[in-house]
C-alpha cells in the first residue's frame, strides 16, 4: 500500500530516531494521525522548541539553552575535577549515581579516523586549554570500553601528559552483583587487567 507523501514524510522522518526501524515509524506515524492529533501538535512544537533554542554549554559543550549550562555554573561543584565523556546521556548517567561533584567536558562523539572525526572535530585542542588555563588537578576519562573511546582516553592520556594533572580512567568490567558465567570473555579480560591490589 502506497500512502500519501506527507504520511511517507513522516514516516521516513521518524526513522531518524535510534532503534525506529520503518515498522515502528509506519505505526508511530498512523497512532498520531488516527489518535492523537494533540500529541502530533505537542510533538511537533516542542521539537521545533528545542531545535531552535538548546545549543552547546561555552565551557563543557553539553546540551543547554543558557551560555553556560547549569552545572558549569553551580558553585557547589568542584571545577578542579573535570570528568570527560562522550555525550549527554553519558552526563546524566554519572549524574544519576549521585557519585560525582565535579564538572565535565562532552566530547560529543570520539576519535574515529576511519569517518574523518579527528581531535578538532572533538574540541580536544579547547578542552586542552581549559585543563591548562583553569589549573584542573585531575582529569576522569569516562569515555566508553569500545575501540573509538579506548583510542579517545588514550589520546587524552598522551594529551596531557606533562601539564602536572593526575589523569584517572573510570573502572569497567563485571557489574555489582553480576555472575562471571554470564560475562563476555572482553569484560572479563578487561576486569582481569584492571585488576587492583588488595590491602
Amino acid at each position: 500500500m502506497n500512502f500519501s507523501p506527507a504520511i511517507e514524510d513522516l514516516i521516513q522522518a521518524l526513522r531518524c530516531l535510534p532503534g525506529v526501524g520503518p515498522k515502528s515509524a509506519q505505526r508511530m506515524t498512523l497512532h498520531l494521525l488516527e489518535r492523537d492529533r494533540a500529541g502530533a501538535d505537542n510533538l511537533a512544537a516542542a521539537l521545533l522548541d528545542a531545535v531552535n533554542k538548546v545549543d552547546h554549554c561555552q565551557r563543557c559543550r553539553n546540551f543547554t539553552e543558557l551560555d553556560i549550562c547549569e552545572i558549569c555554573i553551580d558553585p557547589r561543584r568542584d571545577t578542579s575535577i573535570i570528568c570527560v565523556v562522550e555525550t549527554p546521556a553519558d552526563v546524566l548517567a554519572v549524574e544519576m549515581s549521585g557519585s560525582f561533584k565535579g564538572i565535565y567536558y562532552v566530547l560529543m562523539g570520539h576519535l574515529s579516523p576511519i569517518d574523518g572525526i579527528g581531535p578538532e572535530e572533538i574540541g580536544l585542542d579547547r578542552f586542552h586549554r581549559r585543563v591548562v588555563e583553569e589549573g584542573v588537578s585531575e582529569v576522569i576519562l569516562a569515555t566508553n570500553p569500545t575501540v573509538e573511546g579506548e583510542a579517545t582516553a588514550y589520546y587524552l592520556i598522551d594529551l596531557l601528559q606533562g601539564d602536572g594533572v593526575k589523569v584517572s580512567r573510570i573502572a569497567h568490567g563485571v557489574p555489582l552483583g553480576g555472575e562471571l558465567e554470564y560475562v563476555d570473555g572482553s569484560t572479563l579480560a578487561h576486569a582481569l587487567t584492571g585488576r587492583r591490589q588488595v590491602e
